[in-house]
């Protein structure tokens, strides 16, 4: 599972079928770098952190003689075009700011470097461990942790009194009576959760929380189980009750904001910056608006969004890449960062130092409490869907068929079956 089958000519042709979009491929390409240069891709960065990476790049091209860093941020929707694109016409940049999901895609088919061999005991210290293995496919590493966010229930306190209810649920377990209770009581929805195949995997995630498997270490459907039956059932049933909006098959996480925002919807599983939005966009949804622990499972599984840093495999300065990607990192540079820019940090040091001013950065009581819970979780959370091939396959192949039996086209038995099916399928190449 952790190779591809596609010889690399093969799977390059793969690459640039998908990706013949126009690239910054003339600002990037191997015959016009510097000696010593190391390009460096993030994901719509600028401009509001042009004056951070220009004083940490000054920095490292101080501590390091001869090498120098080319910056280029990439739009959101840009990045994954440009990155296919730019590996499959070998002109990679040398350092690319990717989530797990999409690298672990990359690291499959042997696109990016495997770290672990060039990484020592002491430098992998640095970060959280549970953090750590999200990138990781097997024995290899595919990227450094970078910054993190981590889900908080943000609640309506005025509904939720309406509803009879002091705090939001805690557990999966809970919410099909709350969901009911909440509807009876004020006429809205308790929660919305995207089955919209390309949006949010929060429900791939809520299966996870849930007990299920998703693939064996074999690489086969782990869900094809009891647990996999209870929890598609879960989310079949609250559909078929009434009681998720009907948009919920059609429009994604935006809409859950929107639902909030105007005082539709009770609860939003989003990070404790959205209180900032909401203050601005809803000021007065803002003012009764509190931040509770995310909706967990039985097994107490907290799920953190990571962003990784990433070495193409044909980067052109390999080894500069690397100790750029250690400085950018590290404790000291993740701490100012993640001050700045309002997300968490990944390493052990600068955690520790980040939850200990956290009342000294400013905001209203509901943010400050907000990313109190939301630093308090990341010790134990990781990233619940792991590293593999052809993820976005997998969260399509069962979206759809959950869709399917909320729709009542099929049971909920022959949904998880026939994505099994699907997905084995694909391994055996039938």
């Amino acid at each position: 599972m952790l190779r591809s089958p596609l010889p690399r000519r093969r799977f390059l042709t793969w690459l640039a079928a998908g990706a013949c979009t126009p690239s910054l491929l003339s600002c990037t390409g191997q015959s016009d770098r510097r000696p010593g240069e190391i390009v460096f891709w993030t994901m719509q960065l600028q401009p509001k952190f042009i004056p951070y990476f220009t004083t940490l790049i000054r920095r490292f091209e101080a501590d390091n003689p001869g090498q120098t860093v080319r910056w280029v941020d990439i739009p959101w929707s840009a990045m994954r075009s440009k990155i296919l694109t730019a590996v499959s016409a070998g002109t990679a940049p040398d350092v690319v700011n990717l989530n797990p999901d999409f690298a672990s895609q990359l690291a499959a088919r042997g696109a990016l470097l495997d770290l672990q061999p060039r990484i020592t005991a002491a430098e992998q210290a640095r970060y959280l461990p549970n953090i750590w293995r999200a990138g990781q496919l097997g024995t290899e590493t595919f990227g450094l942790p970078w910054y993190l966010t981590t889900r908080v229930t943000i609640a309506n306190r005025r509904l939720l009194n309406q509803a009879g209810f002091d705090t939001p649920p805690r557990t999966w377990a809970e919410v099909p009576a709350f969901a009911r209770q909440f509807r009876q009581r004020t006429g809205r929805y308790a929660l919305f959760a995207s089955f919209v195949p390309e949006d949010s995997a929060e429900v791939l995630e809520s299966l996870v929380q849930m007990g299920v498997t998703l693939v064996t270490p074999e690489g086969r459907a782990g869900f094809d189980s009891e647990a996999g039956r209870r929890a598609f059932g879960f989310w079949v049933d609250l559909f078929r009750a009434g009681l998720l909006p009907q948009e919920c098959l059609t429009q994604g996480h935006r809409r859950a904001i929107e639902l909030y925002q105007a005082g539709d919807l009770g609860l939003l599983q989003s990070g404790p910056e959205f209180l900032t939005s909401i203050a601005t966009n809803a000021p007065a949804i803002a003012r009764v608006s509190e931040a509770f622990l995310q909706i967990r499972g039985e097994n107490e599984a907290t799920n953190v969004a990571a962003m990784n840093l990433v070495i193409p495999r044909d980067a052109a300065n390999p080894n500069g890449a690397l100790r750029f990607a250690l400085s950018v990192t590290n404790s000291a540079n993740q701490l100012a960062f993640a001050r700045e820019a309002n997300v968490l940090p990944s390493t052990v040091q600068a955690l520790a130092r980040y939850q200990a001013d956290l009342t000294d950065r400013g905001g209203s009581p509901a943010l400050v409490r907000a990313r109190t819970l939301s630093a308090e979780q990341i010790t134990s959370a990781q990233v619940l869907v792991p590293a593999m091939r052809d993820l976005n396959v997998l969260q399509k192949l069962i979206y759809d068929n959950l869709q399917a039996a909320m729709l009542g086209r099929i049971s909920t038995d022959a949904a998880v079956t026939g994505a099994a099916r699907a997905w084995n399928s694909r391994l055996s190449g039938s």
